[in-house]
C-alpha cells in the first residue's frame, strides 16, 4: 500500500518518521524542502504537491497545524481533493475542529474516497517510537483498512466512532491537560513559596491522587528549567479554543475553559506565541518573584519504553455501533 504524508512539522515528522522506519512505501510533502530532503534521505519519495500525493497514494495523511491550514491543502487548486479517486482514503491527523473535518469529510466522500478524522495523544516523545495513542472516526470499514498503518504508527488505536468523534474527543482530552497544566502552575509555584524541596514536591504529586500524566511529563522539564514539551502556546490556546467553540456550538455553559482561554492568550502577549507551553508557570514565577526549578529533572522528554506493535483498543459495552 502506497502511503502519503502531508506536514512534517514536530508531530507530523515523528509519525511519518515510524512509517519510513517500518519499511512503509511513503511519499512525503511539506513547504520546508530541508524535512522533505531528510526523509528522502531515509528512503522517502517526495511529491511537488497535495495532489500528486493524492494520485499517487493509496492512502493520504495531513498532519498541519490549523484547521484552516488542513482546508487549505486539501481545496486547493492542487490539493488532496483534485487528486483523490474512489476507493482511496484520507486521513486527518491534525487537532481541528470537528464540524470542519466532516465539511471536508463529504468533500473527500463526493470523490468516492473514504474520510477518518485520525488525531493522536501522548506527547511528541511517544510520537516518535510509535508508542502514541491514535483515535480514529470513521465508518468501520475504513478503520478496518488503515488499523494496520496506524499499528505501526501507534500503540493503542481506538475507534471513536462516526467522523468528528475524534476530534471531538481529541480536544476533550487535550482540553483536560490544559487544566492539568496550569492548575500545576498554580501547585508547584505554592510549593516553592512554602519552602518545600521541589524534588519531593514532585513525587509526593506523583504519589498522590493529584497525579496526572500531565504531572508525569510536564512537571519534568518546567523543573529542569528547559520548559521544552515539544509543543507552543499558540498551539494550546488553539486547542482549548476549539474545545470552548465546540461547547459553545453546543450550548454548554463551560466555566473553566474560557478561563484557560485567557490565560494562554495572556501568555501568548507575554512571552510570546512560540514560547514552549510549560512555560504558562512563568505568569506565576513573574508574580511571586520565584524561579520554579528542582534538581536533576531532564531537559525534554524521551520515551523509553521500546516500540511496540500496536493494536485496537476494544471498548466494552459500547452501544454506538
Amino acid at each position: 500500500m502506497k502511503i502519503g504524508f502531508i506536514g512534517l512539522g514536530n508531530v507530523g515528522g515523528k509519525l511519518a518518521g515510524s512509517l519510513i522506519r517500518n519499511g512503509c512505501d511513503l511519499t512525503v510533502r511539506d513547504l520546508n524542502p530541508e524535512f522533505v530532503a531528510d526523509f528522502v534521505a531515509r528512503g522517502a519519495k517526495s511529491a511537488d504537491s497535495a495532489k500528486e500525493i493524492a494520485e499517487k497514494c493509496d492512502v493520504i495523511f495531513t498532519c498541519l497545524p490549523s484547521p484552516a491550514a488542513c482546508s487549505l491543502v486539501m481545496e486547493a487548486e492542487d490539493g488532496v481533493l483534485a487528486g483523490i479517486s474512489p476507493g482511496k482514503i484520507w486521513l486527518e491527523m491534525s487537532t481541528t475542529d470537528e464540524a470542519e473535518v466532516r465539511r471536508i469529510g463529504a468533500l473527500v466522500k463526493e470523490k468516492g474516497a473514504m474520510p477518518v478524522d485520525c488525531p493522536v495523544s501522548g506527547g511528541c516523545h511517544r510520537a516518535d517510537t510509535g508508542n502514541i495513542s491514535i483515535f480514529a472516526g470513521c465508518d468501520r470499514e475504513a478503520f478496518d483498512t488503515v488499523l494496520p498503518i496506524l499499528t505501526i504508527m501507534g500503540r493503542r488505536v481506538l475507534h471513536t466512532g462516526a467522523l468528528g468523534s475524534a476530534s471531538t474527543l481529541k480536544v476533550v482530552t487535550n482540553y483536560l491537560c490544559t487544566v492539568h497544566l496550569a492548575a500545576l502552575s498554580e501547585a508547584l509555584t505554592v510549593s516553592k513559596v512554602m519552602g518545600m524541596d521541589m524534588n519531593v514536591a514532585y513525587e509526593a504529586i506523583k504519589a498522590s491522587s493529584g497525579n496526572s500524566f500531565v504531572h508525569e511529563t510536564e512537571s519534568q522539564v518546567i523543573l529542569n528549567g528547559s520548559r521544552d514539551i515539544g509543543f507552543t502556546m499558540d498551539l494550546v490556546s488553539k486547542d482549548v479554543g476549539l474545545f470552548d467553540e465546540v461547547a459553545k456550538r453546543a450550548g454548554i455553559p463551560l466555566e473553566l475553559a474560557p478561563l484557560m482561554v485567557d490565560i494562554f492568550k495572556d501568555g501568548e502577549e507575554r512571552y510570546g506565541p512560540r514560547e514552549y507551553s510549560p512555560n504558562i508557570i512563568r505568569r506565576m514565577e513573574d508574580a511571586c518573584d520565584v524561579k520554579v526549578l528542582g534538581k536533576g529533572f531532564p531537559a525534554f522528554m524521551v520515551d523509553d519504553e521500546p516500540e511496540e506493535k500496536g493494536y485496537e483498543v476494544v471498548v466494552p459495552l459500547r452501544s454506538d455501533y
